[in-house]
């Protein structure tokens, strides 16, 4: 997905935000779970042991972590303004 399409998703939602969400947005933090699972496929992916299903859901987990820090810089912009 393009920047410009990410930014003509994420900006009316960070605009329609109230203060209290866009510092929530900013402390968020991922699991320790879930990075113990992006650690373990990250692992596997880099030995060349990672299976189709494997990679489909490592893929997936590095797109939502990759949207959730560009949420948050647009969170932390809209807090610096």
């Amino acid at each position: 997905m393009s920047t410009a399409t990410l930014d003509g998703l994420l900006d009316p939602l960070t605009s329609s935000l109230e203060l209290s969400a866009l510092r929530q947005i900013v402390e968020f933090r991922i699991s320790p779970d879930v990075q113990a699972r992006v650690d373990y496929l990250a692992r596997r992916a880099n030995d060349g042991e990672i299976t189709p299903d494997e990679d489909a859901e490592y893929e997936s987990l590095i797109d939502g972590a990759e949207l959730i820090t560009i949420l948050k810089l647009k969170a932390q912009r809209r807090l610096a303004a």
